[in-house]
């Protein structure tokens, strides 16, 4: 079984990609008016809402893990971790509102012929203009604070500032841990 620090680094793309996909769809709903496109956007958001909760609470069992590496710095993980507070929220609305707006989605539709109002299928709304709108405005924003969470987080160690400019410790081997052949 994997440690919580190795789950964090397994899973934490999911909010990330399912805030991005969820709201690229959010966006094409708004132009093509299908009840189907809605649908699934509204439930992607809301499973990024879902799926940014293990990842977040995760992430200090990570941090933990990451403490005594040499290579890390720890503003760094400040950084990240904070931008992951604000990021957690901001899914969390966005799932929220999104689950309300699938709940509206669900419930069924007469099979009439459309009236031709814009927003409508089979003679019934999509879902209220208002509420197609915030989906798409905090769908948007949430995308942009999770974007700003991951950048922070591949930061970490992706672009660590220690690796550019100290040497490495005295008996860190060159090319990585002992038995590993070089690269």
């Amino acid at each position: 079984m994997p440690a919580l620090a190795d789950v964090h680094v397994m899973i934490n793309h999911f909010p990330v990609i399912l805030a991005v996909v969820g709201t690229f769809f959010a966006v094409v709903a708004l132009f093509v008016k299908r009840r189907a496109v809605w649908q699934y956007a509204t439930a992607t958001l809301f499973l990024a809402g879902l799926a940014v909760v293990p990842t977040f609470f995760t992430g200090d069992p990570a941090e933990e893990g990451l403490r005594d590496a040499w290579w890390i710095s720890r503003r760094a993980i400040h950084t990240h971790e904070q931008a992951a507070d604000f990021g957690l929220w901001a899914l969390i609305i966005t799932g929220l509102v999104a689950a309300y707006a699938w709940w509206r989605l669900r419930a069924p539709r007469p099979l009439a012929p459309s009236t031709g109002e814009p927003g409508t299928m089979w003679g019934a709304p999509l879902l209220p203009t208002w509420l197609r709108i915030l989906v798409v405005v905090l769908g948007l924003w949430s995308t942009a604070v999770m974007f700003r969470v991951a950048q922070l987080g591949g930061d970490i160690a992706h672009h660590s500032t220690i690796l550019q400019t100290t040497p490495r410790p005295a008996g860190v081997p060159e090319q990585g841990p002992p038995g590993r052949p070089p690269e």
